[in-house]
């Protein structure tokens, strides 16, 4: 790569105002490489900030690039960079903590002070994202994909890391009932999760039947839409479950989640939301605990290594791809869960 070359970026002006543009590409400095990015995965909170220009406190108050479920090939190394070569195919790593702050020395990576996330809004100037042709990361946050895996697989990743993470926060579900209500992406790697760990039954809830199928695909031993007038069958559920990952962030899933644990059953919260209201007297009355998960801390490699391995086959979640150029059309298609449930851009070819 040749000084001053430009690449193909995803920027997010606006609501709804998704633009292909380009920007000069950087060469790799110490400890640096050039990735040549092949997939990206269409996050829930890219589609927030797609439609609603951010999610709670976070907003959008600068243009900036989408995408952090990301895996592309090594194209150029930096001084210094030991382990990677041109060609090999990398999952990258989004997270970027700081490493001096309290949270970080205390082992808490993903509470870092000063933390640099691909593609977020926290911070101003925002931190830009990955949906681009090539782009200049740390090494470190390079994980190399061995064998027969595809870059399509290498970009799941983020979303599994985030999901194996909320696992560690319920300890383990060997010989469990387990509950996971959302069968979007990051529901579905949850039951994958939840399986890989011996759970003995898995039930997965959502209002498709589209995001059902995939979630039985992924391992869930039954599935359940709750949006088709099925009270009774919801009530059946009562008290049944050791744990529950709720996925979505609904008031109405949270509400259903407590009903469905038994008593000093655990609740691990995974989908945001601005605003619900949490029913005490269930969670007093039946000892329920109620834990948060955020992003993830040192589950990232271990994610990459179950992909690489198929003990968590990402394929099945995996249902559309679409060129960078059509982002606009990836990113309707991503919105509409009664035909998607990972959408992924093709940041360049894959030869």
């Amino acid at each position: 790569m040749t000084a001053g070359q430009q690449t193909l970026v995803c920027r997010l002006e606006a609501i709804h105002d998704l633009r292909i543009e380009t920007q000069p590409v950087a060469e790799p400095g110490p400890g640096e490489v050039l990735v040549r990015m092949a997939r990206g995965g269409i996050c829930g909170s890219d589609l927030h900030y797609f439609h609603n220009g951010g999610f709670g406190a976070v907003r959008l108050r600068q243009p900036m690039i989408l995408g952090h479920e990301i895996s592309g090939y090594v194209e150029a190394v930096g001084p210094g960079v030991e382990g990677l070569r041109p060609g090999l195919l990398v999952a990258v790593n989004p997270s970027h903590p700081c490493g001096h702050c309290a949270a970080c020395l205390g082992g808490e990576h993903q509470h870092c002070t000063d933390m640099r996330f691909l593609g977020s809004a926290a911070r101003m100037p925002h931190i830009q994202g990955a949906f681009r042709e090539r782009m200049v990361v740390g090494a470190a946050q390079c994980l190399v994909m061995p064998g027969d895996v595809t870059p399509a697989e290498a970009a799941c990743a983020e979303p599994l890391a985030v999901c194996l993470h909320a696992l560690a926060q319920a300890g383990s579900v060997a010989g469990k009932r387990v509950l996971v209500t959302g069968s979007g992406p990051i529901g579905v790697l949850a039951v994958a999760a939840a399986r890989l760990d011996g759970a003995v039954e898995i039930l997965a809830t959502d209002v498709e039947d589209a995001a059902l199928a995939v979630a039985a695909r992924m391992g869930a031993t039954r599935t359940l839409n709750v949006g088709q007038g099925s009270a009774g069958d919801a009530s059946a559920e009562r008290g049944r479950f050791d744990v529950a990952f709720e996925c979505s962030g609904r008031q109405s899933a949270l509400a259903f989640a407590l009903d469905s644990l038994r008593p000093r059953g655990t609740l691990v919260q995974i989908g945001l939301s601005t605003e619900v209201t949490l029913p005490l007297s269930v969670l007093v009355t039946r000892e329920i605990a109620l834990k948060g998960t955020f992003r993830f801390n040192t589950e990232f490699d271990r994610a990459g290594q179950l992909i690489a391995s198929r003990q968590i086959d990402v394929r099945p979640m995996i249902t559309a791809a679409y060129p960078l150029a059509d982002a606009v059309e990836a990113f309707r298609a991503a919105s509409d869960r009664s035909r998607s449930c990972k959408v992924q851009l093709e940041l360049t070819d894959h030869g």
